[in-house]
């Protein structure tokens, strides 16, 4: 069975709490997410609006993302998608990153 993409859209966000609403809008189906990290990382776990058995987020213009949102958190948040996925200790979430 294929995966689910979602796509975001690195233009349209500046902060944290902007991401976490179209992260919210893009992914989530009767949740929100406020942009607590933690949340995000429960949130990857499914159960939260993800679908089953995981699915595929394409990054576009992650470097856009990288410099408005700033290296730190831009890493971070991309790490802990990672986590999430092929090679990460929560790779059975099955969640798949994709930078474009």
């Amino acid at each position: 069975m294929e995966k689910i993409h979602y796509t975001i859209d690195g233009k349209a966000f500046s902060t944290i709490e902007e991401f976490a609403k179209y992260f919210s809008a893009t992914v989530l189906r009767d949740h929100t997410w406020r942009g607590n990290l933690d949340a995000f990382n429960d949130i990857l776990r499914g159960g939260f609006g993800t679908p089953d058995g995981g699915f595929v987020l394409v990054w576009q213009d992650h470097i856009t993302s990288r410099h408005r949102l700033g290296v730190d958190l831009f890493d971070t948040l991309i790490e802990i998608i990672r986590d999430h996925g092929p090679g990460g200790s929560e790779a059975e979430d099955g969640v798949e990153l994709v930078l474009a």
